[in-house]
This record gives structure tokens, sequence and C-alpha cells, in this order.
């Protein structure tokens, strides 16, 4: 495991993270795709957040299990919580996801054009009626 450091733009949100990073993961879903983060998944002890949890803003849409935490001066999305699966998801034994994906862009010494690209389809996901 290596240990990186990580900022949002402006340095007001920084953080540490534990990972081997061998890839990262681009997701098509309508905010996925806008945003343009590059993301690796750690377990959730693998992060530490050097700045108060007051300091950031949190969004959340869709299935609002997911939560995404972004600076809320600069805008920058640095990690998040992942959505967990829907309930067909779960029946196609996709497992539940107890950690964070960080945005790669954020840390510090990645060459991250160099790292395998792995696509998620997340705009195939459908929502069951509540």
């Amino acid at each position: 495991m290596t240990l990186y450091t990580g900022a949002c733009h402006c340095g007001a949100v920084r953080f540490e993270v534990e990972a081997e990073i061998d890839h990262v993961r681009v997701c098509d879903c309508s905010i996925c795709s806008m945003r343009g983060a590059l993301n690796v998944r750690v377990p959730k002890e693998n992060l530490r957040l050097l700045t108060p949890w007051e300091n950031l803003s949190l969004y959340q849409w869709g299935s609002r299990t997911a939560k995404d935490y972004f600076c809320p001066q600069c805008g920058i999305l640095p990690f998040r919580r992942p959505s967990d699966p829907t309930p067909r998801e779960l029946g196609e034994g996709v497992p539940p996801f107890d950690g964070w994906a960080v945005n790669v862009r954020c840390l510090k010494g990645i060459d991250f054009h160099s790292l395998p690209v792995r696509r998620i389809h997340g705009s195939r996901i459908r929502l069951e009626p509540t």
C-alpha cells in the first residue's frame, strides 16, 4: 500500500489515502460523466480526512444512498461514498461496498494518464419504485 496525499483545487479540502492504484474507474452515469472524475475504490478505513467534515459540502441524488463530498470554495469533488446496490443488483450478486471512491485527479504524484481505465455503466442502473 502506498500513502498518497490529496486535496481539492484550492487546498481547502485535504486528505490522505492508502491504496494500490492499478486502474481507475470511469462511470458513464449523468453526474459522473459531467464531473469527469477518475476514481479508485478504497476501504473506508484507508481514507483519512485532514479537513473538518463541516468544511465540506454534500450532494445526494437519485437513490440518495451515495454521498458526494466536495469543496464549497472551488467545487472539486475529491471523494465520495458510492451508491448502495439496488435490490435487483443485490439479487444478481452485486456485493455492497462499504468504502470510498477517491478521485485520483486529486492525488499528488499520480500519473493518471498511464493507468488502465475500467468503464462502469452507471447509466444502465434503473432505480426500482419505492
